[in-house]
């Protein structure tokens, strides 16, 4: 039995959550709090839950400034933001405080529950609007040392493949066959020494090639 506490100040907002997550049978929401005072004062008890539901917008501490205090006083729980605001800084911010995972509130109760569920399995959840962001503020970060000697058709199929584009999809949008767009991935993965398309995105965007 995995055991949860959350905090977030909507009190309709937290009582529902916390009745979604106690239906499921492996999670148990042993705990709510409406500011992360609160949550860092019940922290210097025994009981360390698994997982912390985090939202931001908290009156006194923000989420944002709580994450750090929670991790030194509780390395090992989890954290994972719950929140309306989806802006580049705050994802930023959460995520090199040691989030570990981002989530809006707008998702549904299955969404947010299986999410917990990804996140104490080891993944670091996210909507995929949140992802690619996140992606994409790493890879501004990463110092361009090598093209791999990329053309700029292929860089230009590479930047497709990272925004999730399929074969066929680049083909109809740079107006040329499959098989030309197949050759074009083989130099590609060949050149950045990779074998799958996973590779090949997870290293243009790790290096900054697009």
């Amino acid at each position: 039995m995995n055991t949860l506490w959350i905090v977030e100040d909507h009190a309709a907002f937290r009582r529902t959550l916390v009745r979604v997550l106690n239906a499921e049978a492996d999670l148990k929401c042993s705990r709510d709090f409406d500011s992360c005072e609160k949550l860092l004062a019940a922290l210097g008890q025994p009981e360390v839950p698994d997982l912390i539901l985090l939202d931001v917008g908290l009156p006194g501490m923000s989420g944002l400034d709580g994450i750090r205090l929670i991790k030194e006083r509780a390395p090992k729980a989890l954290v994972v933001i719950l929140t309306v605001f989806e802006d580049d800084d705050k994802v930023f911010q959460a995520i090199c405080a040691g989030a570990a995972g981002y989530l809006l509130k707008t998702g549904s109760g299955a969404d947010i529950t299986q999410a917990v569920r990804d996140a104490l399995a080891g993944g670091s959840p996210m909507n995929p609007r949140i992802a690619r962001r996140v992606l994409e503020m790493f890879s501004k970060l990463a110092p361009k040392q090598n093209d791999y000697g990329l053309s700029e058709r292929e860089k230009e199929i590479l930047q497709l493949m990272t925004t999730g584009l399929i074969k066929k999809e680049i083909a109809e949008r740079l107006t040329l066959s499959v098989h030309t767009v197949d050759t074009y991935l083989r130099r590609i993965y060949e050149k950045l020494e990779v074998n799958t398309r996973t590779g090949a995105v997870a290293k243009a965007l790790k290096e900054g090639l697009v």
